[in-house]
């Protein structure tokens, strides 16, 4: 992984992003306006950003409850031996329900975050699909209350 050097962004790269951050759907026109530029300028910047990695794509928020989506929860998963990584890697990447993986310090190889419909559907997903994977010892899960805070990152 390479980093973006500080140098290869400047203030109105950072104003565009603070933009987005807060609407990604705000127009580029608007955009411009905003930042006293021409829209061609932004169109540029963005393409700078997104030949950097700096901006990976777009995506959708959805209200998972008003999907049917009712269930939140974290599963904290204890790889046997270091050889089952890939392995579990590419059997949770097939669990629609499995929405992040990360791999982990501390108590847990791997954190995995689950949505599920219900209580009934997430014990199936953990007694007949995840702890059935090759490589997985064991799992502890967490099962959140509420989301008091949910926030991109401020620049």
């Amino acid at each position: 992984m390479s980093f973006i050097s500080t140098s290869q962004l400047d203030d109105l790269d950072l104003q565009i992003l603070d933009i987005l951050i807060k609407d990604s759907r705000t127009p580029y026109l608007e955009i411009a306006r905003i930042c006293h530029v021409s829209g061609g300028t932004i169109h540029v910047r963005m393409k700078k950003m997104e030949d950097l990695g700096i901006i990976k794509g777009t995506k959708i928020l959805l209200d998972m409850p008003k999907l049917g989506y009712d269930v939140c929860c974290f599963v904290g998963i204890y790889v046997d031996k270091s050889s089952s990584f890939s392995n579990v890697i590419t059997e949770m990447e097939k669990i629609k329900e499995v929405v992040e993986l990360h791999y982990t310090t501390g108590d847990y190889s791997i954190f995995a975050k689950v949505i599920c419909r219900n209580i009934t559907d997430l014990q199936d997903l953990l007694m007949n699909r995840i702890n059935n994977i090759v490589g997985i010892q064991r799992t502890n899960t967490f099962i959140s209350l509420s989301q008091p805070v949910d926030r991109n990152v401020q620049l």
